[in-house]
């Protein structure tokens, strides 16, 4: 539960909406009428241009400074924020000005689909961190694409996400938002993401910009962490979507970062955001309690205040009292207006609701795909001689299937991210609609088995527990559940696998949830585990595809499993500062030499994969080149299957301390029973470099760099070294 002072500070917010509702709009000083103002000119930049893609940089600017010149301070301050505490048909809407012809913007979440604030069913798409487990930005694109063509169906032009904040520990509550605990990865996923949504003309929203990754205290902790270790670990994934994928706006986080508020860092949001990454777009504060200031905010680079205008309201008066001038403001209204200029927002009908374009048939199926393709294999053991999966519909009378998820539609948080969803497929009726009438399907309820459960567990051909978390456990906090209470199944559960393994020789778990879930003390007792996240309106479907073998699963894991909590840095959503370290997840557990109980990018098959013959296009490397490696991959088994290669660096000799190994480079190859292939991975110098704070710049030391190519973080795979100039 949010605290009391986070409650009443809700409620005065509200109030103040409500009484922002009883005025007629933003009073315009008399003065403004007769004033003579000229706007400075701006003359378009490479960064610029390139956020406008193929639109007419020049005319828009000229036309913003037109703009710029013509309204009055009260009409521009009117544009930089949120008007109402509520959606306005269906979305937060920044006002625009109709006589001016500005069309404004109207924002909505969010990262696994549209948002159920709007009370309108649409596609749940499986959480980002399952998509992230699928390891292929092309479907992840693809999924942008539908979740963009579903809320512009509903006049959305700013979609807030993705969620992009590095996975630290698994028991953040958003932690299903996010993709990975990787930044490279995370990257990968979140430009594809972004690159997806506006090829449909909707503006992407990275956030929580930056170091956003505990729930319970988000509203008053201040993450503090060494510059080196914010610019290597916490800001790579977010330059790539800005540099990369040219995203259209960033959204601040709520949490300071080394004593600044987020929506307040000048070195966040104007020295790096702006002045390093060339940002062309405009920053949004996270909502109602995301700002913190009105002129001091603006200063350091937040143009947009939402939901209401808390603070930002008062910037006319900080004008005409002279604590900031109006060319500051013009600054941010510059932004503002080219990226609704930019989009052609000005040039198009808002589309008012089109049900048509929701839940369409294609969108359903890629659900499934997604689905299917995100669901990992932790454990695959022999039973009766065989491997355990997958199942034989042929063979099977008799299916068993138990636990708390089996039966409910378990799409994940219950807070912004939230979809509402018809036709959900749960597990159960997944594996009841593969089966069909020729075998019996038995789902025993609960978490205890009485007599008859036991006899029916005894008699069954195979037993499935479909377990985990639930909304419950996890989530966003206030309007969700916030950081999870430890890494542990509820005991409950944990006692229902016993108890069916103790009655049954080929029992399949399967684990539903945004991250990490431990397996130590249990998984030895089963045949079977597959990790199943929250996987979206179809996942019931997908993974009786999965357990039945129609399809070999192919997600390999974002995150580290340890075998104890203890394992992994400490989680700390109590304290008012926390200190993060250069190590967190798989780079931790090999900096430490703890083995995990699943490691980092991990995931088995239905069959199994070689690797052989690793060469590297060059042998030295200079700083803004790049290189390749290639490795022939070879399925050794009987199915066709896809398989992840991923390629690691480790730095011989650092005169700082590196991480044993770093992600650079993945790549996928599908592959027929039998056949090879070979896979190339991509490596771009500059990924090798390190920060130094001394001179405050990126090092590309001239040592020896070792590249392995491997199918998870802790596999010994194939070595080969570079060495840069």
């Amino acid at each position: 539960m949010p605290s009391r002072s986070i409650r009443l500070r809700v409620a005065a917010l509200a109030l103040s909406a409500a009484l922002a509702a009883c005025d007629d709009g933003p009073q315009v000083n008399p003065m403004d009428s007769t004033r003579s103002y000229v706007a400075e000119a701006f003359t378009p930049t490479a960064a610029t241009r390139a956020y406008c893609g193929s639109a007419d940089a020049d005319a828009i600017e000229a036309r913003i400074t037109a703009l710029l010149s013509a309204l009055t301070p009260a009409e521009k301050v009117a544009l930089m924020h949120g008007h109402t505490l509520g959606l306005v048909e269906h979305t937060w809407e920044v006002p625009g000005n109709e006589a001016h012809r500005i069309p404004g913007l109207h924002m909505l979440d969010g990262p696994r689909g549209l948002s159920a604030f709007t009370q309108v069913e649409a596609t749940a798409f499986p959480v980002a961190m399952m998509r992230g487990a699928t390891w292929d930005p092309s479907l992840e694109r693809r999924v942008g694409e539908a979740i963009a063509e579903e809320v512009r169906s509903l006049g959305v032009d700013v979609l807030l996400a993705p969620t992009m904040n590095i996975l630290r520990h698994p028991r953040w509550g958003r932690a299903q938002e996010t993709y990975s605990e990787d930044t490279h990865h995370l990257g990968a996923m979140a430009v594809a993401f972004i690159e997806g949504v506006q090829s449909r003309g909707v503006l992407a929203s990275a956030k929580h910009f930056a170091a956003n990754s505990i729930e319970d205290s988000r509203h008053r902790v201040d993450v503090r962490m060494d510059e080196r270790t914010l610019r290597e670990v916490y800001l790579p994934h977010f330059r790539r979507a800005v540099v990369d994928a040219r995203v259209a706006s960033v959204m601040s986080a709520y949490n300071k970062v080394n004593g600044d508020w987020s929506d307040q860092s000048a070195h966040l949001l104007r020295d790096v955001l702006r002045g390093e990454w060339g940002f062309a777009g405009f920053v949004e504060s996270d909502w109602i309690l995301g700002t913190h200031g009105d002129v001091e905010s603006v200063r350091a680079g937040l143009d947009i205040e939402m939901p209401i205008g808390l603070h930002f309201e008062r910037l006319t008066s900080r004008i005409e009292q002279g604590e900031i001038r109006e060319r500051e403001i013009d600054v941010s209204l510059r932004r503002i207006l080219r990226a609704q200029l930019c989009y052609g927002l000005d040039a198009r009908a808002r589309v008012a609701d089109d049900p048509t374009r929701r839940l369409t048939p294609e969108h359903l199926s890629l659900a499934r795909e997604v689905a299917r393709r995100g669901m990992v294999l932790l454990r695959n053991e022999a039973s009766r001689g065989a491997p355990a999966l997958p199942l034989d519909a042929g063979s099977l009378r008799r299916l068993v299937v138990l636990g708390r998820n089996a039966d409910v539609e378990n799409l994940g948080d219950h807070g912004s991210s939230n979809v509402r969803s018809a036709q959900v497929v749960t597990a159960l009726e997944g594996l009841r609609a593969r089966v069909g009438a020729g075998v019996t399907v038995t789902h025993l309820p609960g978490d205890a088995l009485d007599e008859a459960g036991q006899r029916a567990v005894r008699e069954a051909d195979a037993v499935v527990v479909v377990t985990g978390l639930q909304a419950g456990d996890e989530g966003e906090a206030e309007v969700g559940a916030g950081d999870r209470d430890g890494l542990a199944l509820p005991a409950g559960e944990v006692g229902l696998i016993r108890a069916a393994a103790a009655l049954h020789e080929r029992v399949v778990v399967v684990l539903e949830g945004g991250a990490a879930i431990l397996t130590s003390g249990w998984r030895d007792e089963v045949e079977a585990v597959v990790m199943a996240f929250y996987p979206g309106v179809q996942g019931g479907s997908a993974l009786a595809e999965v357990l039945f073998g129609d399809a070999a699963p192919s997600g390999r894991l974002p995150f580290s499993i340890p075998e104890r909590e203890a394992d992994l840095p400490v989680f700390d959503n109590r304290s008012d500062a926390v200190t993060y370290g250069y190590f967190h997840g798989y780079r931790h557990l090999a900096r430490e030499g703890v083995p995990a109980a699943h490691a980092f990018g991990s995931g088995l098959s239905y069959t199994t994969f070689g690797y052989s013959e690793l060469s590297l296009s060059a042998t030295t490397v200079r700083a803004g080149q790049s290189f390749t490696a290639s490795v022939t991959v070879t399925n050794r088994g009987a199915v066709r299957a896809i398989e992840t290669a991923q390629l690691y660096v480790t730095a011989r000799g650092s005169r700082v301390e590196r991480s044993p190994r770093d992600l650079r480079s993945f790549a996928q190859v599908e592959l027929a029973p039998g056949a090879s292939a070979r896979v190339t991975l991509t490596v771009r110098a500059d990924e090798l470099a390190y920060w130094d704070t001394a001179s405050s710049a990126w090092v590309l030391e001239p040592i020896a760099y070792d590249v392995i190519v491997a199918p998870d973080a802790a596999a010994e795979g194939l070595r080969a070294t570079v060495r840069a100039e």
